[in-house]
């Protein structure tokens, strides 16, 4: 792999503007700059709210604390620690264009007409599509799942798919996650003779393309309050929609009505994987369907639970960090419509066969992912630490790794973070970069900003992430104008930075009966983050290097009370160099508590995020 250096592309020295910053919050037990670099901050809460929800619920302080922390007012705990679908499912015709949406599909099904689902190259347009597919097939439709490839036609439809669509006699095409703002492709599908049905989540402007119906709860117009549905979601609540068009039409009737919660555990998936805010429905949607995808069911789900080891009860953890990134690898650095193919067989024998092959895909992306991380590390840390936006690029970069890579170090360094990945063989080069943002950094913004100011030749996204195509030449202006844009937001965002913790805990009250308790609150993400607690003035009695850079530890309070624990991906870092001289120095330790089962044994652990030195 050829990199570029900081040097070859990035020789701006822009210093940050002056910003006046909001007035901070107090640093909880003195920590302004943990090892890892952050300010510690107890998170706000109703401290009234969590004593009535103490009481009314006869639940710990800690749980209490927790869910008064997420702004859940007392009368509306209970729904909170229990939701259900029926108390959160929106009204179809509440979004805009659900209504027409079923009456082209359905129209579609009753004269035959040929159906094509075009969805996007991650989980949530995989999730979508196989949703959708599994209703038509319900009702003896056999429609073609079309998944564009990630390197060669890039995201979202083209008149080039659409021609091949139209070539092998699709009349309708469903799109699943994109088309919202594929204008011209719209376009060009309308002029070739195809009805299409948009169903997306993405922001859109009031410039609408042409469609027979546009499903988009992030549409100018839509006034449903759904806009937090992923793709997944949308595409749940237009299976709903269906089966009312088809009792509306005497389609369907209670012998031959589809049980969509058969399928709720495709649109959790899809859910937590698109990192949207568990909130609303989408908090009952993750719930009810990690119930349903626990029972494994899913022939695909099934196959790939088993070579990614995961068995009984599903978790946002499975859903997000082992099956997700299995089916997205096969949009990253394989073949795109894997995942789909997956998610819609009943043939056990493919699925185990497909499932291998993307955790294959897995391994060769983490692969490619690690290679081009320690590059764009090497690169940033040769920049110094003025600047607003970290930048790095280098040659031939995978572009289905610069995101994920773009995320993990936006955490090391507590600041935005774009990671670029250049074609030489294109004359002077273009490179195409994925940026990750931190709170009260709008990076989409201003990178929209840049592609107006014609530092780009495409760009955009939204506040905490963003995509761009640059010209390799002009990596440097693009730079200086995105650090003196941020730096005043960069400035401004002081303690939105900080690791937000939810409480002060003792070594004695970190025990498998609070942690059971805590997993009430679950399902964890977005909008609902797993809690935080610190435990003070610990000692290491005991840590030892495990894999490749994690650590196992015991920590010890002064009464000696022992504390076990886990820390990920940390053993070269200042956290794990403290932990490994055991014995050494006092310390607040913050992390989550987390259930453990081995064996047959339920045991706590501490999985760390942070520590801080104490004074003795």
């Amino acid at each position: 792999m050829t990199t570029t250096t900081s040097d070859d592309v990035l020789d701006v020295t822009a210093a940050p503007a002056a910003a006046v910053a909001p007035p901070a919050a107090e640093a909880l037990l003195g920590v302004e700059t943990s090892l890892c670099g952050r300010k510690w901050c107890l998170r706000e809460a109703d401290e009234s709210a969590a004593t009535i929800i103490a009481r009314q619920m006869q639940i710990p302080d800690a749980l209490a604390r927790v869910i008064a922390g997420r702004g859940i007012a007392p009368e509306n705990a209970q729904a909170f620690l229990t939701p259900r679908l029926r108390d959160s499912f929106p009204d179809p015709s509440s979004l805009a264009d659900m209504d027409l949406a079923a009456a082209t599909i359905w129209d579609a099904l009753e004269s035959g007409r040929r159906m094509a689902l075009f969805a996007d190259y991650d989980v949530d347009g995989a999730t979508s599509a196989a949703q959708l597919w599994r209703w038509l097939q319900h009702f003896g439709h056999e429609a073609e799942i079309y998944i564009p490839d990630r390197i060669e036609e890039g995201y979202g439809p083209s008149a080039a798919a659409f021609e091949t669509l139209r070539e092998r006699g699709a009349e309708l095409v469903v799109t699943l996650d994109c088309g919202a703002a594929a204008h011209e492709a719209l376009k060009h599908g309308a002029g070739i003779g195809l009805d299409i049905v948009v169903i997306d989540h993405h922001l859109m402007d009031h410039d609408f393309p042409p469609a027979a119906a546009l499903v988009n709860p992030n549409r100018p117009d839509d006034t449903s309050g759904c806009g937090h549905l992923a793709a997944a979601g949308v595409t749940f609540v237009l299976l709903a929609a269906l089966n009312r068009e088809g009792r509306r039409r005497g389609k369907i009737t209670p012998d031959n009505e589809p049980d969509l919660l058969q399928w709720i555990d495709l649109a959790a998936l899809g859910t937590v994987c698109d990192v949207v805010a568990l909130t609303g429905i989408n908090r009952a949607l993750v719930a009810q369907g990690l119930r349903v995808m626990g029972q494994w069911q899913q022939t695909g789900l099934k196959a790939l639970a088993d070579v990614s080891s995961v068995e009984g009860e599903a978790s946002t953890y499975h859903a997000g960090f082992l099956l997700g990134p299995r089916i997205n690898a096969g949009g990253r650095v394989g073949r795109s419509d894997l995942g789909a193919r997956l998610l819609t067989t009943e043939d056990t024998a493919l699925a185990e066969r497909l499932a291998r092959e993307l955790d294959s895909l897995n391994a060769e992306r983490r692969a490619i992912e690690q290679d081009v991380q320690e590059a764009a590390l090497a690169q940033l840390e040769r920049q110094g630490s003025d600047r607003a936006v970290l930048v790095a690029s280098g040659e031939d970069w995978h572009p289905g790794v610069i995101g994920v890579v773009a995320g993990r170090l936006k955490e090391k360094f507590s600041k935005p973070v774009i990671i670029i990945g250049l074609d030489r063989k294109t004359g002077k080069g273009t490179g195409k970069g994925s940026g990750r943002s931190v709170p009260g950094v709008n990076l989409g913004g201003a990178i929209s900003a840049a592609r107006e100011a014609g530092l780009l030749i495409a760009g955009g996204g939204h506040a905490m992430a963003g995509g761009l195509t640059v010209e390799a030449d002009r990596i440097n202006e693009l730079v200086a104008f995105l650090d003196e844009r941020l730096a005043p937001e960069l400035a401004a965002a002081g303690d939105a930075m900080a690791l937000q913790l939810d409480g002060v805990l003792s070594a004695a009250g970190v025990t498998v009966e609070l942690a059971e308790l805590l997993s009430r609150a679950e399902p964890y993400g977005q909008a609902n983050p797993e809690p935080r607690f610190v435990l003070p003035r610990m000692r290491v009695g005991f840590a030892k290097r495990v894999g490749k850079d994690h650590v196992r530890f015991t920590l010890k309070d002064m009464a000696g009370t022992p504390v076990q624990g886990i820390a990920f991906r940390c053993a070269d870092e200042p956290m794990g160099e403290a932990l490994l001289k055991a014995g050494e120095g006092l310390f607040h330790a913050s992390g989550r508590i987390k259930l453990d089962t081995w064996q047959g044994r339920r045991r706590v652990q501490l999985q760390l995020d942070d520590l801080a030195t104490a004074q003795e």
